[in-house]
């Protein structure tokens, strides 16, 4: 048996079912020894980056990882920024990078880099080049450890093309897995203690924290206790909608962040980050957290969420707490000139049960989470390391994952161009992806942005054309139709109800491209940045309803 070969047979015994592939040269007798491995799907991918990104949102939707096939450094670097996402995420994957052969590194050929250094930003935790057919199973097994393990990671498994290619290879046994511990009693015991004080405290939730058993527990601590739930920005996956708890997620905007958390005197992270600001402004604070607050650790990423709530719970006498839970509630379909809030009423008022949606519209899509509130349970995932071209490679993993539910993909114009290969996947396997393409001809996020960092100077017709879509305009319509994907275009409520309806009856893929003005444009925008500043001097009943009128 040859090293891919053993490679694969270790992959399917231990549970991997999916590999996601952009192969070269030098993967060639992996790609060779798939036909002997039936319980391996291997998924074709256009770009590196669709490849990384499905083996993102596969994983977060089937809680294991699945592997990638890259084709050396460059391959491995057109697939960073997906890798980029599934690392901030704390997302299992199994990065499999093809190298040269052992003794042709010294001859230094067009392709040759040094992957492990590429690597490394993305495989903080694990990366190995295999140096023999004999250890390359074993090799994999430790990956695959390290990936699974919490918190969840890209482990880098780096195979030269002649360990895969030479005899001597023997598959391994897959390693049991080594079950989370949840917070320790003295932790308990002190977070408990905090929260009998009648202090303002709030929870914040990730990841884990933020599927149902966690936030049930969650739910009832606050029920009992009076806390505020909170979730990270952009969460890696979370369980919402009718019967479930309201967890509002903390604003993009760091002023708006701050009107938010004012008011508490204790912040407990629960498989969280402490909160801070995206990126640096000028004369504004980086660290979210208000002075006066201190920060708590109920569990870390690489605790049991869930079992350390539970455990909170019990501790409080919370277990009978009765939790606040969204009522079924869906907007009204809309009407009218199509506007990026009115798409997001129409996905509230027609969103299915089981739904899993990906939000990477930014801008457009700020009103999805106040219309899709009460709407039939689904799960939500968002653009973790805001590395953008997330949105729909994540669709193709989601779907790979979960093939009996349906998925959303909304997606800004300017990040579907990053990864717009992805409609070829969709089209190929015959994916249940309904892909919602806001287009309104602009960065719009980045023009918000350049109001915001105080650029200085008359902004003039330069600079804004580097943030401007609309010449020569876009159409995705034509684009997917070119890739095999069913689409159509709309620019009113009345077509976009109509084109969701068809899409979600029929077997997708389906692309609807919404065409939208900016959500954030014109005076709009010219007044943001001064709201925002004035946000600190305002009494707290007005910055809390102003934030609730940008970001409900």
């Amino acid at each position: 048996m040859n090293g891919a070969h053993a490679l694969i047979h270790t992959l399917a015994d231990a549970g991997i079912e999916v590999v996601f592939t952009n192969p070269g040269t030098s993967e060639m007798h992996f790609v060779a020894a798939l036909d002997d491995e039936p319980r391996l799907r291997a998924v074709l991918a256009l770009f590196e980056g669709v490849a990384t990104g499905a083996a993102d949102g596969y994983a977060r939707m089937a809680g294991k990882p699945a592997a990638t096939l890259l084709h050396l450094g460059c391959g491995l670097g057109n697939g960073l920024a997906n890798l980029h996402n599934a690392r901030k995420g704390r997302v299992p994957v199994l990065n499999i990078v093809g190298d040269h052969a052992t003794y042709h590194v010294k001859y230094d050929a067009q392709l040759q880099s040094d992957i492990e250094t590429v690597a490394r930003n993305v495989s903080p935790g694990f990366v190995r080049t295999s140096q023999s057919t004999a250890a390359l199973a074993q090799d994999a097994i430790d990956a695959l450890a390290a990936a699974r393990g919490l918190p969840g990671q890209v482990a880098t498994l780096i195979l030269p093309a002649d360990v895969s290619w030479s005899e001597g290879g023997a598959p391994c046994p897959p390693a049991p897995p080594t079950p989370a511990p949840p917070a320790d009693d003295a932790t308990i015991a002190q977070i408990a203690a905090l929260m009998r004080t009648g202090e303002k405290v709030a929870l914040l939730l990730g990841d884990h924290a933020l599927r149902e058993a966690g936030l049930m527990a969650a739910a009832r601590i606050a029920a009992h206790t009076g806390a505020k739930l909170f979730a990270e920005c952009f969460p890696t996956r979370m369980q919402r909608g009718a019967g479930l708890p309201d967890v509002e997620r903390i604003a993009y905007l760091a002023e708006l962040a701050g009107v938010q958390l004012a008011p508490f005197k204790h912040l407990v992270l629960v498989d969280a980050k402490s909160p801070v600001s995206f990126f640096a402004y000028p004369g504004k604070k980086s660290d979210l957290v208000p002075e006066g607050c201190a920060v708590h650790t109920l569990a870390s990423p690489a605790q049991d969420a869930a079992a350390s709530l539970q455990a909170l719970a019990r501790a409080l006498g919370a277990d009978g707490a009765t939790p606040a839970l969204h009522a079924a509630r869906r907007p009204v379909r809309p009407t009218g000139r199509l506007t990026a809030p009115k798409a997001c009423k129409a996905i509230g008022h027609l969103l299915p049960e089981r739904a899993i949606v990906i939000d990477e519209a930014i801008t457009s899509g700020l009103m999805l989470g106040v219309m899709t509130a009460g709407s039939p349970r689904h799960d939500l995932l968002t653009l973790t390391g805001g590395a953008i071209g997330q949105g729909l490679p994540n669709a193709v993993g989601a779907a790979i994952a979960c093939p009996d539910r349906p998925v959303l993909a909304l997606v800004g114009d300017g990040s579907a161009m990053y990864t717009l290969q992805a409609l070829w996947t969709m089209a190929r396997e015959q994916l249940n992806v309904t892909a919602i393409i806001f287009n309104n001809a602009s960065y719009s996020v980045l023009n918000v942005e350049l109001e915001r960092v105080g650029a200085r100077g008359e902004v003039g017709s330069k600079a804004r054309a580097q943030l401007d879509l609309g010449g020569p305009a876009l159409d995705f319509a034509r684009l997917a139709q070119g890739m095999g994907v069913h689409a159509a275009r709309a620019d009113s409520a009345e077509a976009f109800c109509t084109a969701l309806e068809y899409a979600l009856a029929q077997p997708g893929p389906h692309l609807i491209e919404a065409l939208v003005p900016e959500s954030l444009a014109g005076a709009k925008r010219r007044v943001l940045p001064w709201m925002l500043r004035a946000l600190p001097s305002l009494p707290p009943q007005v910055a809390q309803a102003i934030k609730r009128k940008i970001a409900p």
